[in-house]
């Protein structure tokens, strides 16, 4: 009897049918269309009007988003937690989890400051300063995000960023939850904030008296979050439109697929979240898939996970593997998982679009989530093509630095006054010539 996941296979067999290629087409589209916010022109409308209400109302306009939106009916003196507030949280957080979340942020700490480029300039022509004031969201989601605070904070405690303001919506009891206060707590955040939405971004964005206004905005959140803060860049900085997790899966027959079972459904069961296996293998495609099937049955969400492997999932079987990669790098997946045994490095090193590139049996996306170092605020929807994971080199700013004397300018200055000259642009040509005559 045929099971309703059959349908996310996509055989080698199928190569000879005219319509492989739209069927690949389809692959490469699954994620954009999960991962990305775009093309809801009235939630877009709605987004712009919160982001107004909010610059000519202020707290007034936050307090009755809030309401409106997370059903918490607060006052401007009530959106920030106090510091008793989240050293009681700290002091309720178990002492095993809070070892776990210690060794976390140490982890991410030195991977963090080995690779900050601030530290390693030598050159005179460029000056790195950090960005002074960054906002972070965190989801407010049913179950707490300690690991979110973590990623985001720390790169931009390594880069020195002096003022660091954490929002999230009260969607705990009317507050946050005490697992996410505790941990700001631990990172001696202050500024905490129990709003959430794109009223929390405009809020950043601009201000609202309350709550000041920072020079870049970071993390995670849903369609609505991710718009507001696409409205505000250039009003401020931003990291990326980040949409639901995703993660692309290359494997051989080497690979075990019960664990290539697992790593999909660990992103598939975000509801939405991508999950993609490509594989030279058919063997290997059918015993992944009689995996899902058997595993999605043992989930707390086994519906929404069905539903979204249906709906945002594939095991496609290609002829040769490097189909499989060259495949992989159009789709520029959030997390590359590579699965290949003793090849997985050769492979990963001709990766070139992917937010995280997890190699190996043993190096599941879980691992890059909480644990090894580098950020899990990565890019989505195709756009590691263009945008890096988040890192405490995001948090700094470069300015250049010129400094000539009287004699290295007297040795240029012809040229610049033709390039000048050439632009008809009189005044720059005559700012030269003027220190000629003295």
């Amino acid at each position: 009897m045929p099971h309703e996941l059959d349908k996310i296979l996509i055989s080698s067999h199928s190569l000879s049918e005219a319509n492989f290629d739209a069927k690949l087409a389809d692959l490469r589209m699954l994620m954009t269309n999960a991962a990305t916010f775009s093309g809801d022109d009235v939630r877009s409308s709605q987004v712009s009007d919160i982001i107004n209400e909010v610059i000519f109302r202020n707290d007034a306009a936050v307090v009755d988003f809030t309401e409106k939106f997370d059903k918490v009916k607060l006052t401007p003196e009530q959106f920030r937690l106090s510091e008793e507030e989240l050293a009681k949280a700290h002091g309720q957080i178990d002492k095993d989890l809070l070892a776990s979340l210690r060794q976390a942020i140490k982890n991410v700490r030195k991977y963090q400051s080995e690779i900050f480029i601030a530290d390693r300039n030598t050159h005179s022509g460029i000056k790195y300063t950090p960005i002074k004031k960054v906002g972070i969201c965190v989801p407010g989601a049913s179950a707490p995000l300690p690991s979110t605070v973590i990623m985001t904070a720390v790169p931009a405690q390594v880069a020195g960023v002096e003022e660091i303001t954490v929002v999230s919506p009260p969607r705990y009891k009317g507050s946050i939850h005490p697992v996410i206060l505790g941990i700001c707590h631990e990172l001696k955040i202050r500024k905490v904030y129990r709003i959430g939405g794109a009223q929390a971004v405009a809020a950043l964005a601009f201000g609202t008296g309350t709550i000041d206004k920072v020079y870049k905005i970071v993390g995670p959140g849903n369609q609505w979050v991710q718009t507001a803060k696409r409205k505000v860049f250039g009003t401020v900085d931003i990291d990326s439109i980040a949409g639901p997790s995703e993660v692309l899966i290359i494997a051989s027959d080497q690979a075990n697929p019960a664990w290539v079972a697992a790593d999909m459904l660990s992103q598939a069961e975000h509801d939405p979240g991508s999950a993609i296996v490509l594989t030279d293998s058919q063997a290997l495609a059918e015993s992944v898939l009689d995996e899902l099937k058997k595993q999605v049955k043992k989930l707390n969400r086994t519906k929404e996970t069905s539903r979204c492997l249906e709906k945002h999932s594939k095991i496609a079987v290609f002829n040769y593997i490097d189909d499989a990669i060259k495949c992989a790098n159009d789709i520029a997946p959030e997390h590359l998982e590579i699965q290949c045994g003793k090849q997985s490095r050769k492979i990963a090193d001709k990766i070139q679009n992917a937010g995280a590139i997890f190699i190996g049996d043993y190096s599941p996306v879980a691992v890059g989530d909480y644990w090894a170092g580098p950020s899990h605020t990565l890019p989505t929807g195709m756009s590691a093509k263009f945008f890096s994971a988040l890192s405490s080199n995001d948090f700094v700013k470069s300015t250049s630095i010129i400094e000539y004397d009287r004699k290295k300018l007297a040795e240029s200055a012809d040229d610049i006054i033709r390039l000048a000259e050439v632009e008809g642009l009189d005044a720059h040509a005559k700012s030269i010539k003027i220190r000629r005559q003295s």
